[in-house]
């Protein structure tokens, strides 16, 4: 082959052996090798983890191997024994005592995820998600399919939570939020993202606004005594009665759903508004090209196998917001992938 055929053959490979990879990463994580390396007071060698871990003497050589070359651990040679500690990466983002850690995420990814994406082509075809085919869930109960028992709904929301631990305050940053005194973070969860705008904004209060099984969880698993600022209250957001408030948090909802049901909670939204308020929309959003960037273009397609939304151009969500009546358009990149939008009543 020559050159250039060389290299189309290699990303080729790097391509279609993808799921290999990120399988290494989910097994080390759902072993627990980056947090017994992160607990170990010294490098260990791989029979040592392998005893620790109750795993194959040759399954762990192997494993930790592949991991080694993926840079997230590091390997010397002590004597004729080598030995493995955990890389930056491994510390920070995957060892679960680290306060930026996503065990949790990565833990979902690879048991519910990962089995939908089995089913990308069928989801191509039907234009529809792939609960059925993956876990006989009814398409149409995507709350149902989405928390299929209460282990995971626990492990979703401390996903989300991880994921706010990162980006949280690039987002809630991006725009001065002061003159919102009263805030309702829509479809909120666990109330991470209540938590990093209290702590920027002190001044400001937050309503966690969630379905009662979420509030329940997050009330029972999340909440810290002597938090005055966040509270929660039950209900579904496109049925009951939304709280009043000044600035209502759209983070990672609309993306869930069609054009149709986000133009009605968005028109919901802008009954109960009040007069000045707004609305913060935090998503991963598209070039207006459309050609990506690429992680958003994954998360778009994992729209597709999971729920029944997709990602949007910031275009798009410019016209659902003005369709709901809301005007002052602004948006701005945080350097992350979560970039944020504000629109105002």
């Amino acid at each position: 082959m020559d050159c250039s055929e060389d290299r189309a053959y290699r990303l080729l490979n790097e391509y279609s052996n993808g799921f290999m990879i990120s399988q290494v990463l989910f097994t080390a994580c759902e072993l627990g090798v980056f947090d017994l390396l992160a607990e170990a007071p010294e490098p260990l060698g791989s029979a040592v983890v392998a005893a620790r871990l109750g795993t194959s003497p040759r399954g762990t050589e192997l494993l930790l191997d592949a991991c080694a070359s993926l840079e997230l651990l590091t390997v010397e040679t002590r004597g004729e024994r080598a030995v493995c500690q955990n890389t930056e990466l491994s510390r920070t983002f995957l060892a679960r005592a680290s306060p930026k850690s996503q065990h949790n995420m990565q833990l979902y990814l690879s048991r519910t995820t990962y089995l939908c994406w089995g089913h990308l082509a069928a989801a191509v075809r039907e234009g529809k998600n792939q609960y059925t085919k993956a876990f006989g869930v009814p398409s149409n109960e995507l709350f149902t399919a989405i928390y299929r028992s209460e282990a995971e709904q626990l492990q979703f929301m401390r996903g989300l939570q991880e994921a706010w631990s990162v980006h949280g305050g690039a987002v809630m940053a991006a725009f001065d939020l002061s003159p919102f005194p009263l805030i309702c973070d829509l479809g909120g969860g666990s109330g991470a993202l209540a938590r990093e705008c209290v702590s920027l904004y002190p001044e400001c209060r937050v309503i966690v606004f969630d379905v009662s099984e979420v509030v329940r969880m997050a009330k029972k698993h999340f909440s810290f005594p002597g938090e005055e600022q966040v509270s929660f209250r039950e209900g579904d957001f496109f049925k009951d009665p939304l709280p009043e408030a000044d600035l209502y948090i759209l983070a990672r909802v609309l993306h869930d759903w069609t054009d149709e049901k986000c133009s009605h909670l968005l028109a919901r939204i802008h009954h109960t508004c009040k007069p000045g308020g707004g609305i913060l929309v935090v998503e991963s959003l598209l070039d207006e090209d459309r050609r990506g960037p690429l992680t958003t273009q994954l998360y778009s397609l994992n729209m597709l196998v999971q729920t029944e939304g997709r990602e949007r151009t910031p275009a798009e969500y410019s016209t659902l917001v003005s369709s709901a009546s809301f005007w002052g358009f602004q948006f701005k990149k945080t350097g992350k992938i979560y970039d944020v939008i504000l629109v105002r009543k």
